[in-house]
């Protein structure tokens, strides 16, 4: 099968779908692979590299000209027009939270799964577990750097100074990315408070981090909760869904001024209510006197991490797209028939054609 890596476009997107090595292991099993030029400069990866892996080191339209197109983030604009009913992509899509894609991408045919729809049988999601690990780390390390005064921030600095306080971190979900925004705002010595609904999840944050403090997530412990946080971290998913406002407008405007929240669930829609996406370039806002973080790819400002992750996740399904094609590999493992998003013009995932009263048709 004909694989196509294109180079990703989106703002500050440095990622690349898979390095050298994993290319080599493509073009060893007999699988022809089509890398853009500089698909992997902003990883580390040269073209040379690619070239030794056995890689046709092409122009950007022919690594879209393949029959399996591998990325990292959802197609922009630009590149829709490239696909055709006869290929199938495989890249993070987050449909739920954008109509317009959606629509589009059902227009060309093009039969796309979704790296973080993909989801084994105990309900582990393989694909997104390591960005949402990384975006989750990432989250408090912006946003203590959005606290400092040079970016509108109230001034605080998050680790205790003798004689000062630490700053208070809320975190809201106790999932991988809630997790790992924990580990890291712990480990900088900060006041941190996790919320979650489920109780199995707040008792697991407990054990692993004695110094966090856990609140069952309601909206009256949320807005208490809120008064008085430095930063909340945003770290909701409702798989496949969008994400629910959980964090309303007057309870923004009830926190301290100055104070930065930093929504990783924004690719699935956010979980602040009325919050907009950001970009690296761009990276945040001021509204009700706090300021505003939602960038919606957040691992791609540490693109040789995220790279090299991503590709250990998504390999072993590549393999199988490559050997038997998307029918037969949906057939062989559940986890990757559940990623399928649309095929031949129709959605494959009866939560979003509902929600966007679009056309269903079962994959199988």
């Amino acid at each position: 099968m004909l694989i196509g890596i294109p180079r990703e476009i989106k703002d500050h997107e440095f990622r690349v779908a898979l390095p050298p090595d994993a290319v080599a292991q493509l073009t060893a099993a007999g699988h022809p692979v089509r890398v853009a030029r500089g698909a992997g400069a902003g990883s580390g990866f040269d073209d040379d590299a690619y070239r030794a892996a056995g890689a046709d080191v092409c122009a950007q339209e022919e690594a879209f000209g393949a029959d399996l197109v591998l990325k990292v983030k959802e197609p922009q604009p630009t590149e829709i027009p490239l696909f055709g009913p006869e290929q199938t992509l495989f890249t993070f899509l987050h449909l739920a939270a954008d109509r317009e894609l959606t629509q589009n991408l059902l227009a060309t045919g093009v039969t796309a799964i979704a790296y973080e729809a993909v989801q084994a049988a105990d309900g582990r999601l393989p694909i997104l577990a390591p960005m949402s690990q990384v975006a989750g780390a990432l989250a408090v390390v912006v946003g203590a750097n959005l606290l400092q005064r040079r970016h509108g921030g109230r001034g605080v600095l998050l680790p205790a100074i003798d004689g000062v306080p630490a700053g208070r971190v809320t975190v809201l979900g106790a999932g991988v990315v809630g997790t790992h925004a924990t580990r890291v705002a712990c480990g900088m010595g900060a006041r941190v408070t996790v919320l979650d609904r489920s109780g199995a999840a707040l008792t697991r944050i407990a054990h692993d981090f004695p110094a966090a403090r856990t609140l069952p997530s309601t909206p009256e412990s949320l807005a208490t909760c809120l008064m008085e946080t430095d930063l909340l971290v945003g770290a909701v998913l409702i798989p496949g869904a969008h994400a629910p406002s959980l964090v309303t407008r007057a309870m923004v405007r009830a926190m301290p001024k100055g104070s930065v929240i930093v929504d990783v669930a924004i690719d699935q829609g956010g979980c602040v209510e009325g919050i907009r996406a950001t970009s690296h370039s761009d990276p945040a806002y001021a509204a009700d006197g706090v300021i505003h973080c939602a960038i919606p790819n957040l691992p791609g400002v540490v693109p040789r991490t995220s790279t090299l992750a991503l590709a250990a996740a998504t390999m072993p399904y590549i393999k199988t797209l490559a050997g038997h094609g998307w029918r037969a590999a949906a057939r062989l493992d559940p986890a990757l028939k559940a990623g399928i998003r649309m095929t031949g013009g129709k959605l494959s995932h009866q939560g979003i054609a509902d929600a966007f009263r679009l056309p269903y048709n079962a994959a199988f």
